[in-house]
C-alpha cells in the first residue's frame, strides 16, 4: 500500500462562543479566501441555531467533516471542553 495523503488546501477553526446564540464562529487559517467564505456559510447554515449539547449538534457536525474532508479543508473544533479522541 502506498501513502495518499493528501495536503489540506484550506484549514478551519470552528468555535463554540457559549449557550447565548450565536453559539459559532468559524475562523480562518489559511486557504483560499473564497473557498472559505463558501465552507463558512454551509458550516453556519448547520451550525446557527445549535448548541453544542443539543442532540441535532452531533449529526450536523459530522456533514460539516465529511463537507470538510470534499473539499480538502483541515478543521479544528473547539468545543470548550476536552472530547475523547472518536476517529
Amino acid at each position: 500500500m502506498t501513502d495518499t495523503t493528501v495536503q489540506p488546501r484550506a484549514h478551519a477553526r470552528i468555535v463554540y462562543l457559549g449557550p447565548v446564540s450565536p453559539h459559532w464562529e468559524v475562523d480562518f487559517g489559511y486557504g483560499d479566501h473564497t473557498l472559505l467564505s463558501e465552507f463558512r456559510a454551509r458550516v453556519l447554515a448547520r451550525l446557527v441555531l445549535l448548541p453544542r449539547d443539543d442532540p441535532q449538534f452531533r449529526r450536523n457536525r459530522e456533514r460539516v467533516v465529511r463537507d470538510a474532508e470534499r473539499e480538502g479543508i483541515s478543521i479544528e473544533w473547539l468545543l470548550g471542553y476536552a472530547e475523547e479522541e472518536e476517529q
